[in-house]
Protein backbone atom coordinates (compact mmCIF):
# COMPACT_ATOMS: atom_id res chain seq x y z
CA UNK A 1 0.00 0.00 0.00
CA UNK A 2 1.40 3.43 -1.06
CA UNK A 3 2.62 5.67 2.24
CA UNK A 4 0.75 8.80 2.69
CA UNK A 5 3.43 10.97 0.72
CA UNK A 6 2.93 8.26 -2.11
CA UNK A 7 -0.81 8.98 -2.20
CA UNK A 8 -0.03 12.82 -2.30
CA UNK A 9 2.27 12.74 -4.87
CA UNK A 10 0.15 10.57 -7.31
CA UNK A 11 -2.86 12.42 -6.55
CA UNK A 12 -1.17 15.93 -6.71
CA UNK A 13 -0.04 14.83 -10.08
CA UNK A 14 -3.33 13.24 -11.61
CA UNK A 15 -5.03 16.37 -9.97
CA UNK A 16 -2.83 18.39 -12.17
CA UNK A 17 -3.55 16.36 -15.44
CA UNK A 18 -0.48 13.49 -15.48
CA UNK A 19 -1.37 10.40 -16.69
CA UNK A 20 -1.73 7.89 -13.62
CA UNK A 21 -0.42 4.21 -13.85
CA UNK A 22 -2.50 2.65 -11.41
CA UNK A 23 -6.24 2.84 -10.11
CA UNK A 24 -7.18 4.67 -6.41
CA UNK A 25 -8.50 1.10 -5.45
CA UNK A 26 -4.71 -0.07 -5.07
CA UNK A 27 -4.81 2.63 -2.09
CA UNK A 28 -7.86 1.46 -0.63
CA UNK A 29 -11.22 -0.57 -1.33
CA UNK A 30 -14.01 0.96 -3.04
CA UNK A 31 -16.42 -1.55 -1.26
CA UNK A 32 -19.39 0.35 -0.05
CA UNK A 33 -18.55 -0.66 3.58
CA UNK A 34 -15.65 1.35 3.46
CA UNK A 35 -17.20 4.35 2.66
CA UNK A 36 -18.69 4.57 6.13
CA UNK A 37 -15.20 4.14 7.72
CA UNK A 38 -13.24 6.47 5.64
CA UNK A 39 -14.24 9.80 7.53
CA UNK A 40 -14.62 10.25 11.19
CA UNK A 41 -12.26 12.16 13.55
CA UNK A 42 -8.90 13.72 12.22
CA UNK A 43 -6.22 11.77 15.30
CA UNK A 44 -4.07 14.65 15.04
CA UNK A 45 -6.08 17.82 15.86
CA UNK A 46 -10.00 15.75 17.00
CA UNK A 47 -11.01 17.34 13.80
CA UNK A 48 -12.85 15.92 11.01
CA UNK A 49 -10.47 14.21 9.11
CA UNK A 50 -9.42 16.75 5.87
CA UNK A 51 -8.93 14.04 3.70
CA UNK A 52 -12.56 13.12 3.81
CA UNK A 53 -15.83 15.20 2.24
CA UNK A 54 -19.50 14.03 2.20
CA UNK A 55 -22.58 16.40 0.84
CA UNK A 56 -24.24 16.91 -2.14
CA UNK A 57 -22.94 18.18 -5.54
CA UNK A 58 -24.33 21.57 -6.48
CA UNK A 59 -21.86 22.15 -9.25
CA UNK A 60 -19.67 20.51 -11.59
CA UNK A 61 -17.14 22.28 -13.58
CA UNK A 62 -15.43 18.70 -16.12
CA UNK A 63 -13.93 17.12 -13.60
CA UNK A 64 -14.13 19.75 -10.22
CA UNK A 65 -17.10 18.96 -8.04
CA UNK A 66 -18.76 21.64 -5.96
CA UNK A 67 -20.29 19.72 -3.04
CA UNK A 68 -21.98 21.00 0.21
CA UNK A 69 -21.62 18.71 3.07
CA UNK A 70 -24.50 18.30 5.28
CA UNK A 71 -22.59 20.25 8.01
CA UNK A 72 -22.73 23.42 5.55
CA UNK A 73 -19.14 23.20 4.88
CA UNK A 74 -18.56 23.94 0.66
CA UNK A 75 -15.91 21.17 -0.77
CA UNK A 76 -14.15 21.26 -3.94
CA UNK A 77 -13.46 17.92 -5.08
CA UNK A 78 -11.36 17.08 -8.11
CA UNK A 79 -11.58 13.74 -9.84
CA UNK A 80 -8.99 12.49 -11.70
CA UNK A 81 -7.80 9.58 -14.47
CA UNK A 82 -7.27 7.46 -11.04
CA UNK A 83 -10.18 8.38 -8.78
CA UNK A 84 -12.27 5.22 -8.90
CA UNK A 85 -16.53 6.00 -8.35
CA UNK A 86 -18.90 3.36 -7.03
CA UNK A 87 -22.27 4.34 -7.51
CA UNK A 88 -23.94 0.65 -7.11
CA UNK A 89 -20.69 -0.76 -9.08
CA UNK A 90 -17.48 0.43 -9.74
CA UNK A 91 -18.03 3.19 -12.51
CA UNK A 92 -16.74 5.97 -14.32
CA UNK A 93 -16.38 9.71 -13.16
CA UNK A 94 -18.61 11.10 -15.34
CA UNK A 95 -22.03 9.38 -13.47
CA UNK A 96 -21.22 11.99 -11.25
CA UNK A 97 -24.69 14.00 -11.72
CA UNK A 98 -25.51 17.53 -10.05
CA UNK A 99 -27.77 16.50 -7.27
CA UNK A 100 -26.03 13.20 -6.41
CA UNK A 101 -24.77 12.84 -2.40
CA UNK A 102 -20.98 11.61 -2.22
CA UNK A 103 -18.99 10.24 -0.34
CA UNK A 104 -15.13 11.18 -1.09
CA UNK A 105 -11.57 10.07 0.23
CA UNK A 106 -8.31 11.26 -0.88
CA UNK A 107 -5.94 14.01 -0.78
CA UNK A 108 -6.18 17.62 0.57
CA UNK A 109 -4.25 19.26 -1.76
CA UNK A 110 -2.36 22.76 -0.96
CA UNK A 111 -5.21 24.86 -2.09
CA UNK A 112 -7.98 23.17 -0.47
CA UNK A 113 -8.89 20.94 -2.90
CA UNK A 114 -9.91 16.96 -2.37
CA UNK A 115 -7.63 15.67 -5.19
CA UNK A 116 -10.19 12.27 -4.63
CA UNK A 117 -8.45 8.47 -5.01
CA UNK A 118 -12.59 7.29 -4.28
CA UNK A 119 -15.90 7.78 -4.83
CA UNK A 120 -19.27 6.76 -3.66
CA UNK A 121 -22.24 8.26 -5.36
CA UNK A 122 -25.47 7.93 -3.79
CA UNK A 123 -24.63 5.03 -1.00
CA UNK A 124 -26.44 4.89 1.79
CA UNK A 125 -26.17 2.53 5.25
CA UNK A 126 -29.56 1.94 7.15
CA UNK A 127 -30.96 -0.07 9.65
CA UNK A 128 -34.42 -1.19 8.41
CA UNK A 129 -36.69 -4.00 9.25
CA UNK A 130 -38.11 -5.85 6.44
CA UNK A 131 -41.92 -5.40 6.05
CA UNK A 132 -42.82 -7.47 2.66
CA UNK A 133 -40.84 -8.62 -0.53
CA UNK A 134 -41.25 -9.38 -3.46
CA UNK A 135 -39.40 -10.72 -6.47
CA UNK A 136 -38.11 -7.33 -7.60
CA UNK A 137 -37.60 -5.65 -4.32
CA UNK A 138 -37.98 -5.02 -0.58
CA UNK A 139 -40.16 -3.09 1.55
CA UNK A 140 -38.42 -1.27 4.63
CA UNK A 141 -39.28 0.63 7.50
CA UNK A 142 -36.41 2.62 8.31
CA UNK A 143 -38.03 4.38 11.64
CA UNK A 144 -41.03 4.87 10.70
CA UNK A 145 -40.30 5.91 7.37
CA UNK A 146 -41.07 4.02 4.26
CA UNK A 147 -38.24 2.71 1.74
CA UNK A 148 -38.65 0.51 -1.10
CA UNK A 149 -35.28 -1.43 -2.35
CA UNK A 150 -34.72 -2.52 -5.91
CA UNK A 151 -33.31 -6.05 -6.36
CA UNK A 152 -30.28 -5.42 -8.99
CA UNK A 153 -29.87 -9.09 -10.90
CA UNK A 154 -25.88 -9.66 -10.89
CA UNK A 155 -25.32 -6.64 -8.05
CA UNK A 156 -27.09 -7.70 -4.91
CA UNK A 157 -26.42 -9.80 -2.36
CA UNK A 158 -27.34 -10.85 1.42
CA UNK A 159 -24.96 -12.18 3.94
CA UNK A 160 -26.71 -14.04 6.73
CA UNK A 161 -25.12 -14.35 10.01
CA UNK A 162 -21.84 -13.12 8.82
CA UNK A 163 -21.68 -15.41 6.50
CA UNK A 164 -19.97 -15.07 2.33
CA UNK A 165 -22.36 -12.83 0.62
CA UNK A 166 -24.46 -14.54 -1.64
CA UNK A 167 -27.30 -14.08 -4.47
CA UNK A 168 -29.97 -15.95 -2.80
CA UNK A 169 -32.18 -14.00 -0.97
CA UNK A 170 -34.75 -16.31 -0.28
CA UNK A 171 -33.60 -16.69 3.54
CA UNK A 172 -34.72 -12.34 4.14
CA UNK A 173 -37.83 -12.89 6.74
CA UNK A 174 -40.53 -10.76 6.84
CA UNK A 175 -40.10 -8.47 10.38
CA UNK A 176 -36.67 -9.16 10.37
CA UNK A 177 -34.08 -6.31 11.13
CA UNK A 178 -31.23 -5.00 8.80
CA UNK A 179 -28.48 -3.43 7.10
CA UNK A 180 -29.24 -2.15 4.27
CA UNK A 181 -26.40 -0.43 1.75
CA UNK A 182 -27.74 0.53 -1.53
CA UNK A 183 -27.38 3.27 -3.87
CA UNK A 184 -30.36 6.03 -3.17
CA UNK A 185 -32.28 7.18 -6.15
CA UNK A 186 -32.35 11.28 -5.60
CA UNK A 187 -35.79 12.82 -5.09
CA UNK A 188 -37.41 9.40 -4.02
CA UNK A 189 -37.65 6.65 -1.03
CA UNK A 190 -36.28 4.03 -3.29
CA UNK A 191 -33.28 2.67 -3.23
CA UNK A 192 -30.89 0.24 -5.44
CA UNK A 193 -30.08 -2.77 -3.05
CA UNK A 194 -26.28 -3.66 -3.45
CA UNK A 195 -26.06 -5.78 0.36
CA UNK A 196 -28.94 -6.69 2.77
CA UNK A 197 -27.12 -7.91 6.15
CA UNK A 198 -29.45 -9.62 8.35
CA UNK A 199 -29.75 -13.13 10.53
CA UNK A 200 -31.85 -15.38 9.94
Amino acid sequence: MPTTMDRRSLLGRAALGATGLIAATAMGSLAPESAFGAGGEYADAGQPDPNFAEGVITGRSQDLLQVKGSDGRLHRIQLTGVTSVWKLHPTTIDQAKIGDGLYARGVLLPDGTLAAEAVWVNIVNLTVAITSITRSGVQLDHHGQRVVGHVQPGITAAVYNGTPAVSDLSMLKVGRHAQVIGAWRPGTNEIDLATIYTSN
